[in-house]
């Protein structure tokens, strides 16, 4: 096989269909977001207008971005099968979301989950609430999909780093500028479609690639199995090298989606309970996800359209992390590399795998679906930046009389400085050393289980009280250092057996959590009781009123307890068969 990678190159054809792939982004964005400007509801909510196909289609497309190309590639390539729960695990998050938290959200009327915060506890929770997740999407969010499309571009084209970064930044952030939610999520419906095409053709022209001479999809699943078990050769040795640093064992198992406690990445509790510390965060409380919610028609729609993205959170294995079990099987020999070699390589999975498998004539299919990505999340976590940069800090804090067209033109100058800070930031990623995947996941653990705790007890129990919420969160984010600093600088504190514990940001996650979930019962209960206000049915959840069961589908066909339970029945099956010695 023909490792040349100094080399990538385009057909006229490659050219032409990513060409094609911008115009027709452009002109749906154009056409979309050409009167969405009148009105803030309009720029940043859509006018509540968007069906279930485009709310669960925009979800996957603001979710599907470099993280996924280039670092659950990465991390398949690393880790093994296990990766796949980052997706199939998400049936927790919706069934939550769609049977509990989109009756109550859309109940409130509320704009963004800031405002939700202080209605339910207080403003200082809201403002903190809201500096922390402009923080937390320019770091986490928009920083990393940059550096991964950068480092795309970069290793494909020869392009220095920052250039690569530069120009992905200005091209994929015009939409969200420009249009607003509607531009986005119109641009997302196609977007999606090109990606889902785009990663499945790369798994399926990789296992072809992996077959050799017999030129079989069968045959080269068949090798990747048998490869990926590590049983002998430069694979056994691959596996056993690293064993130590991913389980803090002997050896593992890469074709089992359930992994011991000390796993790096994927800890067996944070299967369990990982959605509520962490999972709830991402679909519920993170505005970029949730505002294609908050912007649905009604609640059936909403309802619906997470189902769908449910349907699709099936396949993203297919697309992100059978890639990575293919490019194991053919390049074993990086594994045995030292470990920030290992992850820098990773990171560079995708583009490997574009240069080893994809002819020259399809690769402008591809680097469209990589773009999408990139372009999808950067549009989606931008509109949400603006969303709250604007509504719940200028016009909360500086202006509280400012009209439509005024905030508009904030939430404008917002992306933009939200965009030239996240490209900054994005270049230094690569001195992490860490990989973009555990980067991410890194800094999820740190900033979901405060907000995540207080949210999820405040809905849930009318004695919960701002104090306490306030506490829980101001000390729940001093806990998150203490325990990073404590795995950075002490780790040998407190023995091996609890920093191989303690180090799986899953399980970092699950401990933060259940730290500010004591604090705030505790800190509720010793003090006062909230007012009648802050527990009314609208902040709190009241189970005879709530309307779970109501705007579930007019026609059994268009059922959503049909459609959610067939996806779980799907995830259920999924887990048992690769959960370990059945292929």
């Amino acid at each position: 096989m023909n490792d040349n990678f100094t080399k990538f190159e385009l057909h006229w054809l490659d050219y032409s269909s990513f060409v094609l792939y911008l115009a027709i982004v452009s002109a749906i964005g154009f056409w979309m977001g050409r009167r969405q400007k009148e009105s803030s509801e309009g720029y940043f909510l859509s006018g509540r207008t968007l069906p279930w196909y485009v709310v669960g289609a925009s979800f996957i497309a603001a979710n599907i971005s470099s993280e996924h190309f280039i670092g659950m590639i990465g991390a398949a390539f690393i880790f093994g099968i296990s990766i796949a729960m980052y997706e199939w695990g998400n049936i927790n998050s919706f069934t939550v979301l769609i049977w509990l938290f989109i009756p109550f959200l859309l109940a409130t009327k509320i704009f963004t989950i800031p405002e939700f915060l202080e209605r339910r506890f207080n403003n200082t929770l809201r403002q903190i609430f809201a500096f922390l997740t402009l923080t937390c999407n320019i770091t986490a969010f928009l920083a990393a999909v940059l550096y991964g499309g950068g480092v795309a571009l970069s290793v494909l084209f020869g392009w220095p780093l920052w250039v690569a970064i530069l120009c992905i930044g200005v091209v994929s952030g015009s939409w969200a500028i420009y249009g607003g939610l509607r531009s986005i999520a119109w641009t997302d419906l196609f977007t999606v479609v090109i990606m889902i095409i785009g990663g499945a053709m790369v798994a399926i022209l990789g296992l072809y690639t992996l077959s050799g001479s017999e030129h079989s999809i069968i045959s080269g699943w068949r090798i990747m199995i048998e490869r990926n078990r590590g049983e002998n050769g430069v694979w056994a040795q691959a596996i056993a090298q690293n064993a130590q640093k991913i389980v803090a064992m002997d050896t593992y198992d890469r074709l089992s989606v359930i992994q011991p406690a000390s796993h790096k990445v994927v800890p067996w509790p944070s299967l369990i309970f990982g959605f509520i510390a962490s999972g709830i965060w991402y679909s519920a409380l993170n505005q970029f996800m949730i505002q294609r919610v908050l912007g649905a028609k009604n609640a059936y729609h909403a309802r619906m359209g997470i189902v769908f993205a449910g349907y699709m959170k099936i396949l993203m294995p297919v697309l992100f992390v059978v890639p990575g079990l293919i490019l194991f099987a053919m390049r074993p020999e990086v594994m045995l590399r030292p470990w920030d070699q290992i992850t820098a390589e990773a990171d560079r999975g995708y583009i490997r795998m574009l240069q080893l498998v994809v002819p020259i004539g399809l690769r402008g299919l591809f680097l469209a679906a990589l773009f999408g990505a990139i372009q999808s999340t950067v549009s989606s976590v931008l509109n949400s930046t603006a969303t709250v940069a604007t509504l719940d800090i200028y016009k909360r804090m500086f202006n509280k009389e400012a009209k439509d067209k005024t905030l508009v033109r904030v939430g404008v100058w917002t992306s933009v400085t939200a965009l030239i800070l996240s490209m900054a930031i994005a270049f230094f990623i690569a001195k992490l050393g860490k990989g973009l995947f555990v980067y991410i996941q890194t800094l999820y653990a740190f900033f979901a289980p405060p907000f995540s705790a207080v949210f999820i007890l405040g809905i849930l129990f009318r004695r919960i009280n701002a104090k306490g919420a306030t506490v829980a969160v101001i000390s729940g984010l001093g806990f998150g250092l203490l325990m990073k600093a404590y795995i950075a600088f002490w780790p040998g504190l407190f023995g091996d057996k609890v920093l191989h514990l303690v180090e799986p940001f899953g399980n970092q996650s699950l401990i933060h959590w259940v730290f500010c979930a004591v604090v705030c019962t505790v800190v509720s209960l010793l003090t006062e009781r909230p007012s009648a206000e802050q527990i009314s049915d609208i902040l709190t959840i009241n189970w005879r009123r709530l309307n779970i069961f109501g705007d579930l589908g007019d026609k059994w066909y268009k059922s959503v307890i049909l459609w959610w339970g067939l996806f779980a029945v799907c995830i259920i099956t999924l887990v048992i068969i690769f959960s370990g010695h059945i292929l």
